[in-house]
């Protein structure tokens, strides 16, 4: 008989911790263990991560009362499925897993999952531990730019350029065979060498769509190391952390 692990988690900060996360999950089956919503307690503190190996998205809570130390990981589909049933307010969501299931109990629901039966990869190996270079910008202002920019990118990569200075970061996208090109500036503050960087448009858009906060910062160092992604005001006991693999530049 397998162990069963008890946990109880505020509704909000699991539904929160889904919500973050869920996007940046896989769809390649070869690789199960992405496919999911990693989940590791570690008795006050809970963290969910998910990636697909070209984005990463951390999210830990520091907070819940738990004397237990677990891991698992929620199928995509279930993990919709517990984010759409999920209460507002200050419920609080009771969680049993053994090796092989996930019982969530809340406001009389109950919603039983199978996990998937693999190891996670070790995400924090690629979490680069030295980006000095930081660019704060309105998040609703970069977002919009991205949106208008990725329109004349090019439609396999999706490769949007970002030529980042004191005061101001260039966004820009070309596509050579349709001879579309477009670029914009916004006003950022910027410590750090200049430097040119290409990210996918869709994936930017889809972690700023994500965060909440006013301004975000953007930790970087080279052209081809991960660019990592903050609010700039975090909330008390949370971190969000995204990580976005550069798309190399051609000339």
């Amino acid at each position: 008989m397998d162990s069963v692990d008890n946990l109880a988690v505020p509704a909000s900060i699991l539904h929160k911790g889904i919500n973050k996360t869920i996007f940046a999950t896989s769809n390649d089956e070869l690789r199960p263990a992405m496919t999911g919503v990693f989940c590791q307690v570690d008795f006050n503190q809970v963290t969910f991560v998910s990636t697909d190996a070209h984005k990463l998205v951390q999210y830990t809570f520091t907070g819940i009362e738990s004397d237990v130390s677990t891991a698992f990981i929620i199928p995509k589909k279930s993990s919709h499925l517990l984010k759409n049933a999920m209460p507002s307010g200050s419920s609080i969501v009771n969680i049993s897993s053994n090796k092989a299931n996930a019982f969530f109990s809340f406001d009389k629901i109950n919603i039983i999952s199978r996990l998937l039966d693999t190891r996670y990869p070790d995400y924090n190996a690629v979490i680069p531990t030295d980006n000095p270079f930081v660019c704060t910008v309105v998040r609703e202002d970069l977002l919009n730019s991205l949106k208008r920019i990725v329109i004349y990118s090019n439609k396999t990569t999706n490769q949007v350029i970002l030529n980042i200075k004191e005061g101001n970061v260039a966004v820009s996208a070309q596509d050579l065979d349709f001879s579309n090109e477009a670029s914009e500036k916004l006003p950022c503050q910027y410590n750090g060498e200049p430097l040119t960087i290409g990210f996918n448009a869709k994936f930017l858009i889809e972690m700023l769509a994500v965060l909440e906060q006013e301004e975000v910062k953007m930790e970087l160092s080279t052209p081809s190391r991960a660019g990592i992604l903050r609010p700039l005001d975090q909330e008390a006991g949370e971190d969000i952390m995204m990580l976005l693999m550069p798309i190399m530049l051609s000339n």
